[in-house]
């Protein structure tokens, strides 16, 4: 499923740091297409050659193992900062290197662009509104996160990377983009990530209980990794004076009852819902307020419907674990 941008390819030589992972090996199939070279750097903690094996024979891409904690002296005219572990699961394996990949890993790429004059982009989070008390989040709010728990490596992590972004903005007059993504969703999720959608897909294919933690009344909003990593391309092509942060997300809020209830449903497994206590500090709702998004990039929005996306994301993993719905 891939979406047309219609937008003219300048010819490029671009970087984006976690490539190999979800949302970057997709940044890198677009970048590809619309004619641009890019090189893919990744230090596979959470990415994979898998997801841009597709790619390694492609005479405009290039795949370079590196951990962004260290400095990278690359020539490059763009500069994509994907590199961070997404989920609970991974960023909560080793908080603090996730913490250092977070703030190092922007002070490194913010110094190659200033070095390089250029223009650089940085994938935040909609968890820097942490649980929030404003609902839909709005980019003005500045969020209810708690910088002592167990997801503060990440929250404040992201948090304090935007800080250095808008500051080497107004001390350098470096060209930023700041993207606060929400609930992403797709191919190339890893199995074990332990992201809800991710998780209610391999238990229906595997006929195990779909675990909900907390009572299911809980919410989240889903965007299509295309109609994001689209956004991505569009923001960055934005001029110099729209900065961000700017949500990218999509603004259709359902409960995980419902969300367990589709994908059930789209499987066809018989399994069952089994409910767990919700973890600390995990966010009662979350919800996008995209009308920035809407008005900045050429009227982008969500495309791909909720049946349409997870039918893609469930096709994908019944490929990887090899059948359909126990």
């Amino acid at each position: 499923m891939m979406l047309a941008l219609n937008q003219p390819s300048s010819g490029k030589r671009v970087l984006v740091t976690g490539g190999a992972g979800f949302l970057g090996s997709h940044l890198c199939d677009l970048l590809i297409r619309e004619g641009h070279e890019v090189l893919c750097v990744d230090n596979f903690f959470t990415g994979s050659r898998t997801n841009v094996a597709h790619l390694l024979s492609h005479p405009r891409f290039e795949l370079l193992r590196h951990d962004v904690t260290f400095p990278l002296f690359v020539e490059v005219d763009e500069i994509y900062n994907l590199a961070c572990p997404a989920s609970p699961v991974h960023y909560q394996h080793d908080p603090v290197q996730t913490t250092k990949t977070s703030v190092i890993g922007a002070i490194n790429m913010l110094g190659l662009a200033k070095r390089l004059k250029i223009k650089v982009f940085q994938s935040s989070t909609s968890e820097v509104y942490g649980d929030p008390s404003v609902h839909p989040q709005t980019e003005d709010y500045w969020g209810h996160v708690n910088p002592i728990g167990p997801r503060s490596c990440y929250d404040e992590g992201k948090r304090c990377a935007e800080t250095l972004f808008f500051d080497y903005h107004r001390q350098h007059r470096l060209r930023i983009k700041v993207a606060r993504i929400f609930n992403t969703y797709g191919p190339r999720m890893r199995a074990d990530d332990g992201r809800v959608v991710s998780n209610f897909i391999v238990q229906a294919l595997q006929g195990h209980d779909i675990t909900i933690f907390g009572d299911g009344s809980q919410t989240r909003s889903f965007c299509y990794v295309d109609d994001l990593i689209g956004g991505f391309y569009k923001f960055m092509n934005t001029g110099d004076e729209v900065t961000g942060p700017l949500n990218l997300g999509n603004p259709v809020e359902m409960t995980m009852i419902e969300l367990a209830s589709e994908v059930l449903a789209i499987t066809g497994s018989k399994s069952k819902i089994r409910f767990e206590p919700l973890p600390q500090d995990d966010p009662k709702q979350r919800l996008p307020d995209i009308s920035q998004a809407r008005a900045l990039l050429d009227d982008w929005q969500p495309k791909v419907q909720l049946r349409e996306g997870l039918t893609e994301t469930i096709r994908y993993f019944e490929a990887q674990l090899g059948g359909k719905a126990a």
